[in-house]
């Protein structure tokens, strides 16, 4: 589970400098905006979180965003729990390559302000 967990947060780690990193430890690594709110708190971005059989990568855009949803693999979508989160038993190359161009697609919803327009929609 450690190398998995490793390389997950490995494709969140470019992201810290322009988010905010929530929490850093050997079992769980999460950022947010850190200028979107939502609810009175940093609009949470993605994380890592290392569990007893599983590694869980989140990925807050796939939620808000149906053209993230639409982009993803069948393969990926089977690693899918719920509307934000891939579980993980054993490191997969191509699906972690897909979750890197996803992640990267990610943020830039976070950069330009699309992210925040499109949960203001869900909400609403």
């Amino acid at each position: 589970m450690d190398d998995v967990f490793d390389r997950l947060k490995k494709i969140l780690r470019p992201y810290q400098r322009r988010l905010r990193v929530l929490e850093d430890t050997d079992t769980s690594y999460s950022l947010a905006s850190k200028t979107l709110v939502h609810r009175g708190k940093p609009l949470y971005f993605g994380g890592v979180a290392k569990r007893k059989n599983y590694v869980s990568y989140y990925l807050m855009a796939v939620y808000g965003s149906r053209q993230l949803q639409e982009s993803i693999s069948p393969a990926l979508k089977r690693r899918m729990q719920g509307k934000s989160c891939f579980n993980f038993t054993t490191a997969d190359d191509a699906l972690f390559k897909e979750l890197a161009t996803l992640t990267r697609a990610s943020a830039q919803l976070y950069t330009d302000g699309r992210m925040a327009k499109q949960l203001a929609q869900l909400a609403g």
